[in-house]
């Protein structure tokens, strides 16, 4: 069967068994039934409930709240109470900022037209437009949006702006004549009209072929059933939480082993081994990771970035690919026209001639029109001609609309006591109605044409003719020897402040890729403007080429590719699901309808907030609030700090929770006393370590964050010499915390107070380890030292609490404390620098041996 575009008007309506005056009332209830309403599937909304019980899913919450379960079952009750105010607080945190992105999902109807004009009894119907069935008759005029597919019966002058569903930066020229090619993407059937496109110019009536689902739009919705995409931090937190899982059960088994077997009391070591288990979860992680997160959006939402997932916000981070459509996006969606050549002395009338060979009309809010002509009038106008002088000048006395075979529209105008007949046109067209004289010269001009063409530009030639006597008929035929007026060029520009973003993601070693639906010439042109390729690149791939390729090949051909042109939405599906197949973190950013489903399979959707349709808003994980793709650099970088600040939190508090986990288990080998009761280790594990884990998330960039690559998709959370850190920042706290208890038991200290010292040393060696990994290959006292004022307070805040507790004797039956005498708390403070200083060599050597295998 052919296709809507390759059949004859009369084959269309035969189809639909629909006459020229249109349904009756009787046939538009049976459609109803057969096809449905018109209407998209509107979005499945989260509910309060789903959302809040997803907070509860992560490994890390279930570990948490199986050792609250533990705890409640031997009686440690304030350890329970705790961990479960942890739990709750996450999970509320989490559920209000998802929450409050729900609320503000658009759904795919508020993109479609609400009402249409229809033939219905012979007559126009204004009716809402879910109500337009196939084989209805409509009526569509400038301004109107295309409420059903169809296939034009008549048109007028009529032109469509289709860049939220093709990516085509320029009005598109209709007609009604078959079109015999075969498998045309929608961009190139113009004979047919789209739903959700708007009229730009003219009038027409078309038949409806499809409605509803099965519609272009209908089919880019159903693109959008894609599974959503974990973020690589949910993914490495994931695989951590397993094996942190595992490690910490075999440890609690192997102390509780390990008691039985020297004699130890089993309800006792049930407690030490549940001591250990609080030790060695970091129980502060989820809600500092949260709050990161939290922070980080609210960071971004300032710098016009809003984030719809909470978890997306340090995705950007991640990423190695930008696919980017072009229209509305790389560029400013405006034609410009950037070059003009008048023949010697007609400089002025070829300005006369943009004001007033078009049919825009001018409104309070600006121009109305095709966006070519809009582009010729606003040059006119910038330089300093009016519409008002334009019409004195010439007034108009009639119009020869444009035809797509013609090519060409021309005006006539009175001109004082003569006539004037002004052309524009396709530069070959107007070639062929110029006079002997110009014709020959016509190569000159051709040449310029071709010139201007290569750079991506739409050239239109402008030619007149005067007349002594006014013609009795103004018809197309007096378009012939005509004199040569001019031409211009034009360009959707790229904006200006995307060509330094595209330098910067060079630098941060990301590739920034072009896909539009425009022509090849044009997407190159662009692309080689914004400098995302050479001058001479040849490499561009278009959707007819890719069509060709088997699955093997396109994985090959996405590699090498940095411009895509003519390509439908499917394909744009394609390349970034090949992307990902390759292993590379895919960001795809755009604005129209034509972008949705590579929003939503992407691993984060970038929407523009001003200009993008709310399908492309909805399947975004984020909106750029002042559509500037300079803000998605932006964005990376906050990413990228977000996710170096998360690890060295787990940096911080792994290497402490080990050194909390190896001085219970070595001391009772050495004969000494159990270092640290219980309540000791919680203490340590929500102030000593939540409090400065806090700032640490505030942490500012480190200077050189965007010079380094992306991080690799699947690299470790521990990558980078992590894990050696906290090894050896443990086993440091570790030698500090026995060295003191040592040095306590040969002074005859008792055992409460022996264990208040590995306490305490242990919270103020913890202290300098925050400061210590505020970066984690620069020194200390070279990534300025007072930059983060929250550290400071946090650990200022600790010290004074650490203090109270030890100080003040009310306090001493709670947390099992007791008062230090000054020879105790000068041996605390003096180790505590040693470990400092030791902490930083060490970080220094690491950062050596890091950066030289880098170089390898």
């Amino acid at each position: 069967m052919l296709s809507f575009y390759q059949s004859s008007i009369q084959q269309v309506l035969e189809n639909f068994k629909t006459v020229g005056e249109g349904l009756t009332g009787e046939m538009v209830t049976e459609r109803l039934k057969e096809h449905g309403t018109n209407s998209l599937k509107e979005v499945r909304q989260k509910t309060k409930l789903s959302i809040l019980l997803a907070q509860f899913t992560d490994v890390m919450i279930l570990i948490l709240a199986a050792a609250a379960v533990i705890s409640f079952a031997v009686g440690e009750h304030t350890d329970a109470f705790v961990i479960l105010a942890i739990i709750i607080g996450n999970a509320w945190m989490g559920y209000y900022q998802e929450y409050n992105a729900e609320k503000s999902i658009r759904t795919l109807q508020k993109m479609t037209a609400q009402y249409a004009v229809a033939l219905r009894n012979s007559s126009p119907a204004k009716i809402e437009a879910n109500q337009l069935v196939p084989g209805d008759i409509i009526l569509l005029e400038a301004g109107d949006i295309v409420p059903a597919d169809a296939r034009l019966m008549e048109v007028h002058s009529f032109k469509t702006d289709e860049a939220s569903l093709t990516g085509e930066s320029h009005s598109i020229d209709k007609k009604t004549d078959i079109i015999t090619e075969q498998n045309l993407v929608s961009g190139d059937q113009h004979n047919m009209v789209f739903k959700g496109t708007i009229v730009s110019n003219g009038t027409a009536k078309a038949i409806v072929t499809a409605t509803g689902l099965n519609t272009e739009i209908g089919k880019i919705a159903g693109l959008l059933e894609v599974p959503s995409q974990k973020t690589p931090l949910q993914k490495r937190l994931a695989v951590f939480s397993k094996q942190l899982a595992v490690i910490v059960i075999l440890i609690c088994g192997l102390v509780f082993g390990i008691g039985l077997w020297r004699g130890e009391p089993a309800f006792g070591m049930f407690l030490t081994a549940l001591s250990l288990a609080v030790a060695a979860l970091p129980e502060a992680l989820p809600a500092v990771i949260t709050i990161a997160l939290a922070q980080g959006a609210g960071r971004m939402v300032k710098q016009n970035a809003l984030m719809r997932k909470l978890p997306a916000v340090e995705t950007l981070g991640s990423v190695t690919y930008i696919c980017s459509d072009k229209t509305g996006t790389l560029t400013q969606n405006i034609m410009t026209v950037e070059k003009t050549e008048a023949a010697a002395g007609l400089e002025d009338l070829l300005k006369h001639a943009m004001l007033l060979t078009n049919e825009v009309k001018f409104a309070e809010n600006g121009l109305l029109g095709d966006s070519t002509e809009t582009a010729l009038v606003n040059h006119a106008l910038g330089k300093g001609h009016t519409k008002e002088g334009s019409d004195n000048d010439f007034p108009l006395v009639a119009k020869l609309p444009f035809d797509s075979e013609r090519m060409r529209m021309s005006t006539f105008h009175q001109q004082a006591d003569k006539w004037i007949l002004l052309v524009k046109g396709a530069p070959v067209k107007v070639m062929e109605v110029l006079s002997e004289k110009y014709k020959e010269q016509a190569a000159g001009w051709l040449d310029k044409n071709r010139e201007w063409a290569a750079e991506g530009l739409r050239v239109l030639f402008f030619a007149y003719k005067t007349f002594d006597q006014k013609p009795a008929e103004i018809k197309a035929a007096i378009e012939s020897d005509l004199d040569f007026l001019g031409m211009t060029a034009m360009i959707d520009p790229p904006r200006e402040e995307v060509i330094d973003a595209i330098r910067q993601c060079k630098t941060a070693g990301i590739k920034s890729v072009m896909i539009t639906g425009d022509q090849p010439l044009t997407a190159t042109a662009i692309a080689v403007r914004l400098g995302m390729i050479e001058k001479d690149h040849q490499d561009v791939r278009t959707g007819a080429g890719l069509d060709k390729l088997s699955q093997e090949e396109f994985k090959a051909v996405v590699k090498q590719t940095t411009v895509y042109a003519r390509v439908s939405p499917e394909q744009k599906l394609n390349i970034v699901k090949a992307l990902q197949a390759n292993g590379e973190f895919v960001a795809m950013t755009g604005d129209g309808v034509n972008d949705a489903p590579s929003l939503k399979q992407s691993d984060i959707g970038v929407a523009m907030g001003i200009t993008g349709t709310d399908v492309s808003k909805e399947s975004a994980d984020m909106i750029l609030l002042d559509d500037n793709f300079a803000t998605i650099v932006k964005a990376v970088r906050e990413g990228r700090r977000i996710y170096e600040n998360i690890r060295k939190f787990i940096l911080y508090v792994l290497s402490c929770n080990l050194g909390e986990i190896l001085t219970i288990f070595i001391a009772p080998f050495l004969g000494l006393a159990i270092p640290l009761l219980p309540v000791h280790i919680l203490w340590i594990n929500l102030v000593t370590d939540g409090l400065p884990g806090l700032a640490l998330v505030a942490e500012p960039a480190e200077k050189d964050i965007m010079n380094r690559p992306p991080r690799p998709p699947k690299e470790n959370l521990f990558a980078g010499g992590l894990v050696t850190r906290i090894l050896l920042s443990g086993i440091m706290m570790t030698a500090a915390a026995i060295f003191i208890q040592w040095w306590a038991k040969g002074q005859g200290y008792q055992v409460n107070t022996q264990q208040t010292m590995v306490f305490t040393t242990l919270c103020f060696v913890q202290l300098g380890n925050a400061l210590s990994v505020r970066s984690v290959y620069h020194s200390l006292f070279s990534t300025g030292i007072f930059a983060n004022k929250g550290m400071w307070g946090a650990i200022l805040l600790t010290i004074i609490l650490q203090l109270v507790i030890v100080y003040v004797p009310l306090l001493h039956p709670v947390l099992k404390t007791t008062s230090l005498d000054w020879n105790a708390m000068t041996a605390i403070l003096l180790t505590t620098a040693a470990s400092l200083i030791c902490i930083e060599l060490m970080k220094y050597l690491n950062k050596r041996r890091y950066y030289s295998k880098i170089l390898m």
